[in-house]
């Protein structure tokens, strides 16, 4: 099978067996999705954008794909709702999250696809697992790279290796 586009995800989530369901969603993403060829550490943080609740575990992979960005979109809500995510409230707690930070260098602003990811720049939580495996990526449209982009992020909270 020739995979021709990579696809960086970061996969995430609050509730239940944190490192159980990413490695469920990682699962998932290589049988139905495509190729994983890199993987960050797991990392865990306080919650972003809706302080109280649990602390999230993140991870970023590397995908090679055959899928468009758009293919790729439905598997990952589909392997997500397989996965048992429901979605209540914006920010709130979750069993699982897949986002598409980049998807080759291609730019997408459509009402339900939208990359790179729009708050990528903002959130260290997505920054410091992504540059473990794709420092020197540049951001399509900010043109830096993602150690520029995590040097530059004024997102203060802790992002630290989780060891359970």
């Amino acid at each position: 099978m020739q995979y021709s586009n990579t696809a960086f995800l970061l996969i995430g989530g609050n509730i239940g067996d944190r490192r159980g369901f990413l490695n469920q969603a990682r699962s998932l993403l290589e049988l139905h999705s495509g190729k994983e060829v890199m993987f960050s550490c797991i990392y865990e943080t306080a919650a972003w954008g809706k302080e109280d609740q649990s602390a999230f575990l993140n991870q970023a992979l590397a995908l090679s794909t055959t899928l468009t960005a758009e293919e790729l979109l439905k598997n990952i809500l589909h392997a997500e709702i397989e996965i048992g995510r429901e979605r209540r409230e914006k920010y709130g707690a979750r069993i699982i999250d897949i986002d598409i930070l980049f998807f080759n260098n291609e730019i997408y602003n459509l009402k339900d696809l939208v990359i790179p990811h729009q708050q990528l720049p903002y959130r260290r939580f997505a920054l410091k697992p992504l540059a473990e495996i794709a420092p020197d990526f540049i951001h399509p449209v900010l043109n830096k790279s993602v150690v520029e982009l995590l040097e530059e992020c004024t997102d203060p909270l802790d992002v630290t290796v989780f060891d359970d």
